[in-house]
């Protein structure tokens, strides 16, 4: 999380090369990702969408995201029924950050570690899915054994 708290705008979180390489271990780096979600820790990098400073917690919230888009309503318990995001960025849980911040980041750690875990994530797909159809295949059948043999 270092390198990518060096640069300075969010919107570029996801194009550095740390960012890419967590990126590169696909889902089953998601549940350790989560544990980095609680961390308060400032970084340099500013979030124009919420016109603040984000912390090393919310960053590894934006590439988690960027792995396996998250069902927003289920991890946050907000309905964005409008579809309202962050204007010309594709972090799109950075629109939900206040809220999860609001309503308790230990609060929202624990939803998004049970949805991980959940059935209902076999077959999940999320709103923008950066796998081709073929991956996304392999993704399911690989969840599948891992979720259902717990």
């Amino acid at each position: 999380m270092d390198g990518i708290s060096k640069i300075r705008n969010s919107k570029e979180i996801t194009k550095t090369e740390q960012a890419a390489k967590l990126i590169g271990f696909g889902w089953r780096i998601l549940p350790t990702l989560a544990e980095y979600f609680t961390d308060q820790t400032l970084t340099n990098i500013k979030s124009e969408c919420q016109n603040r400073i984000l912390n090393k917690g919310e960053v590894a919230i934006i590439v988690a995201d960027r792995i396996e888009g998250m069902p927003y309503a289920k991890v946050t318990g907000i309905e964005n029924c409008t579809l309202n995001f962050c204007e010309n960025n594709a972090n799109l849980i950075e629109y939900y950050l206040l809220f999860i911040q609001r309503d308790g980041i230990k609060k929202f750690q624990k939803n998004y570690l049970n949805w991980l875990v959940n059935n209902d994530r076999i077959e999940w797909i999320p709103l923008i899915n950066y796998n081709s159809k073929k991956e996304t295949r392999k993704i399911i059948k690989e969840r599948k054994k891992v979720i259902l043999t717990k």
